[in-house]
Formats: C-alpha cells, sequence, structure tokens
C-alpha cells in the first residue's frame, strides 16, 4: 500500500480523490476540518495551507504521493483588482503548495519513485476575461511544476491536473441553479462541466504506477474547452 498525503481533502476534489484512494492506500488528509471525512479510511491532520507549518511527526517517513488541493476562484474585473487580490490568490494556490512541498521533501525523496499532483486551471493557457488574479496563481504553478520535475527526476514526478469549471463548493456560486448549469455545460465541447469524480480518476492514474512514464506534464480535464473549438 502507498503512503498518500492529501492537502485539503475534506470537501470537492480533495474528498473525491480520498474516496478514491482509500482502500488500496494508507490515505493521510490534512485540512481545516474533518468534516465528511469521519466515515472514511483515512488519516486525519488538522492544517491549515494559509497558516500552518504541516506536522510531519503525523506523517510516514515514507510518502510516495502528494496531492495539493487548497485554491480559489476569484473572478474580477482586473480594474477592481488591489494587489493585495493577486497576494491572496498567490498565497494559497502557489506560496503555501510550495511551503507543503519542502516541509515534506525528505518524506518524497524516501520513497522509490514518488508522484506530486498539483491543480491548475483552463484559465492559465486560454484567455479569459476577468481571470487575471487566478490566471497568474496558476500559472506560477505550471511553470513551477516542470521546473520541479525536471530537477527531481527520476526520483519524483510532478504533473499537473488544469481542470474547467467543476461542480464543487468553490464553483457553487456559478453552478447554484438549472440555468447556469446548463449555459456552462453549453460552453463546453462535451456538453457538460467537470465533475469531482473526474478529476479524481485523473489524479489517481497520476499517483499509480500506471503512470510511471509521466512527469512534467499538464493533463487538461476541460471538457475539451481547451483545445476544441465546436461552437464557433
Amino acid at each position: 500500500m502507498k503512503n498518500i498525503l492529501l492537502v485539503g481533502g475534506s470537501y470537492g476534489i480533495g474528498l473525491a480523490i480520498a474516496k478514491e484512494l482509500q482502500y488500496e492506500n494508507k490515505v493521510f488528509v490534512a485540512s481545516r476540518t474533518n468534516e465528511n471525512l469521519t466515515d472514511l479510511h483515512i488519516t486525519h491532520i488538522p492544517f491549515d495551507a494559509l497558516t500552518d507549518t504541516l506536522d510531519t511527526t503525523q506523517l510516514p517517513e515514507v510518502i510516495d504521493g502528494l496531492v495539493y488541493c487548497p485554491g480559489s476562484i476569484n473572478l474580477r474585473p482586473f480594474r477592481g483588482l488591489k494587489p493585495e487580490s493577486f497576494e491572496a490568490d498567490l498565497q494559497i494556490n502557489f506560496i503555501s503548495l510550495v511551503k507543503v512541498i519542502q516541509t515534506v521533501l525528505p518524506n518524497l525523496t524516501a520513497a522509490n519513485q514518488s508522484s506530486i499532483v498539483l491543480f491548475s486551471s483552463v484559465a492559465a493557457s486560454m484567455g479569459m476575461p476577468f481571470h487575471t488574479s487566478v490566471a497568474a496563481a496558476k500559472g506560477a504553478i505550471e511553470g513551477f511544476a516542470k521546473a520541479l520535475a525536471a530537477e527531481y527526476a527520476p526520483k519524483i514526478r510532478v504533473n499537473v491536473i488544469a481542470p474547467s469549471l467543476t461542480d464543487t463548493p468553490l464553483a457553487d456560486k456559478f453552478l447554484n441553479n438549472d440555468v447556469k448549469k446548463e449555459k456552462s455545460a453549453e460552453r463546453h465541447p462535451l456538453k457538460r462541466v467537470g465533475t469531482t469524480n473526474d478529476m479524481a480518476n485523473m489524479a489517481s492514474f497520476l499517483l499509480s504506477e500506471k503512470s510511471s512514464w509521466i512527469s512534467g506534464q499538464i493533463f487538461h480535464v476541460d471538457g475539451g474547452m481547451s483545445t476544441l473549438l465546436v461552437n464557433g
């Protein structure tokens, strides 16, 4: 059984990953709350990515997989964004991610070959109005992931999942009625928004031996949005 650390796994995509991995792996979830986790076969570690330093004494010496899930969807016109908004998005999406990886780096390098899975956004590769702040933060993740993958190959594999709009609590204000859901689905070539299971399936693959020859890649799990033009 592999030791997998999920940072931010109590709801949304992280929770779906925890459910997917819980029976064939030893899963450690570091999150602010254990809400939704009490019935799962996981070990919970109280942790706030913005304020806490991860307590490695609660983790095994060897970590085979790390998934960092905390993020933000801060969509506002650029003219109304203050520098503090960019700093906040960078902090939760990127800086806190860097701190976590540096904290558990000895555990990751202790494995024969470990796998890090990070989350970006379709907005990092496509120009979308009102996405300047989140696109900047997610773009930082993509550049960082490729450089880290190069630096630690072949010991650590690093890959990124770049979703389009996914039905999670974080995206609730964009999908909180049938009209919004239908309009969002129509924007995608595959005519639906993403689900947490879509992301969990890809994360599970990237953590497994099935992806042992894959590193430094950005996987667009986005219903075809980033590459297919079918509505023109």
